[in-house]
């Protein structure tokens, strides 16, 4: 589990912050706590540091644990706020719990820098991630075998994901279940996903496209470049929201400046500057 505290403390904050034996964490007034989705940490940890430039007596505490995690810790108020980077159904929050749009992003597909291959379609990809497509040749590539790479059941990047390239089926009971391969190799966070693909000539994966760097490149997908002028005008459709969950009685003065300031052109800019897409 990722954590970051995003500020240097001074003694009224250690004294608010650290308690107790063994320097153990509570949660003041003037702290924010914020759990969920590794894809948005990233994101919220630089939102976190700018936020505290102006408000210093302020602590935000971003916990990468997943989408799924998120959800749960903002509806039993474990966190203040929830992070996920897949759509939140309201039927999948507690009573009081709203959501907001932080970003869009898209998942890039993403290979190693040393194949070939530069295009494929939603139906290859899909084929790929089923197990009925295990060579790079079918697709265009060499003659090796494809290492399938994907993230964990609780992973909202996965969700989307499968949601996206039509990797769900029913059971006999009408349970929708992953369509991936069981044979696929399950990577923690985008940064496993990265290191993975980036150190294995013959794996795929897929990612944030704000993670996306010279260590390994995005795939084009149905002919058109994973970029947020394609995801801003809908020509590239491997994109989801980056949503914040939050119980709206039940937040500090801190949290609620904080979420509104997530709205504002300051830190919309540095949504466009991290690679991810505006709300406004």
């Amino acid at each position: 589990m990722k954590k970051t505290i995003l500020s240097t403390l001074g003694a009224i904050g250690i004294a608010a912050t650290l308690v107790g034996c063994g320097g153990a964490e509570t949660q003041s007034s003037q702290s924010i706590s914020i759990s969920g989705s590794t894809s948005v940490t990233e994101l919220m940890e630089v939102l976190g540091e700018t936020f505290q430039g102006s408000h210093p007596d302020v602590v935000v505490e971003v916990q990468g644990t997943g989408s799924s995690a998120g959800i749960r810790a903002a509806n039993d108020g474990t966190s203040q706020i929830g992070m996920s980077s897949r759509s939140v159904a309201d039927g999948e929050l507690s009573e009081g719990v709203k959501k907001i749009t932080l970003a869009h992003d898209g998942i890039a597909v993403v290979v190693n820098n040393s194949n070939t291959v530069t295009n494929m379609t939603t139906d290859q990809i899909s084929a790929i991630y089923k197990g009925e497509i295990t060579n790079w040749n079918e697709v265009g590539g060499s003659d090796s075998p494809i290492v399938v790479v994907t993230r964990d059941p609780a992973s909202g990047t996965r969700g989307a994901f499968e949601d996206i390239m039509s990797l769900k089926m029913k059971t006999e009971d009408g349970k929708k279940i992953s369509a991936i391969s069981a044979s696929a190799q399950v990577a923690a966070g985008n940064g496993a996903v990265k290191t993975t693909v980036a150190q294995n000539n013959y794996a795929i994966g897929y990612i944030s496209l704000g993670s996306v760097d010279n260590s390994l490149k995005a795939l084009s997908v149905n002919g058109v470049e994973a970029t947020p002028a394609n995801i801003s005008s809908g020509d590239y459709g491997v994109a989801r929201p980056f949503e914040l969950m939050f119980k709206s009685d039940d937040q500090s003065e801190a949290s609620h400046a904080y979420l509104d300031w997530m709205l504002t052109d300051e830190a919309q800019q540095i949504v466009k500057e991290k690679g991810y897409i505006s709300v406004i």
